[in-house]
């Protein structure tokens, strides 16, 4: 595993570092060990309306279905930057309660893509996430792996260290800003 450069801030780096392995089938696994609880973790994740605070790309949410995050459910949000920005929505596909959100994001024109974040408990305040995504359907598949990969890593990276951010934030009771100027 190879820390990604530039991707740690605050007074934790060494704590908080996010890795990155590279599978035999061309996708990589991000991964952040973050100071909290799974239920902590999951918390964030079950609250759709967070979705565009850890998502990088997700600029606002339009809208969260009821059942959020349970498998059909999806989140109605729009990406890119004002003024080209772009509605669309992501659909959970499998829901594991602190364990597994597997999710199809669609991003069109450029297509959809599939995302799976995992959560293991390491201990009772750690736990260490993953994320592993790819082009599911669209142009977008017409890259090359070793090519499409790399951005989407450095994207996830970042997508970790908000999502590290806001459980432990909720957990501590600290809100993410005093975290981060710590």
């Amino acid at each position: 595993m190879a820390p990604l450069p530039g991707a740690e801030r605050g007074p934790h780096r060494a704590a908080h570092r996010t890795t990155v392995d590279h599978r035999s089938d061309g996708r990589h696994v991000v991964r952040r060990t973050v100071h909290a609880p799974p239920e902590a973790v999951w918390a964030v994740l079950a609250d759709g309306w967070l979705y565009t605070a850890w998502v990088v790309g997700a600029s606002r949410m339009r809208d969260v279905e009821d059942s959020w995050p349970a498998v059909g459910a999806k989140l109605h949000h729009s990406f890119g930057v004002w003024p080209a920005v772009l509605d669309d929505e992501t659909q959970v596909v499998e829901s594991e309660p602190q364990q597994l959100l597997r999710l199809i994001a669609r991003g069109r024109p450029a297509g959809e893509a599939e995302v799976v974040v995992r959560l293991e408990a390491l201990g009772a305040d750690r736990t260490q996430v993953s994320i592993v995504e790819d082009v599911a359907s669209g142009p977008g598949k017409v890259v090359p792996v070793a090519v499409r990969q790399p951005p989407i890593a450095l994207r996830n990276s970042e997508a970790l260290y908000r999502l590290a951010l806001l459980a432990e934030g909720r957990w501590s009771g600290v809100s993410p800003e005093t975290a981060e100027n710590a």
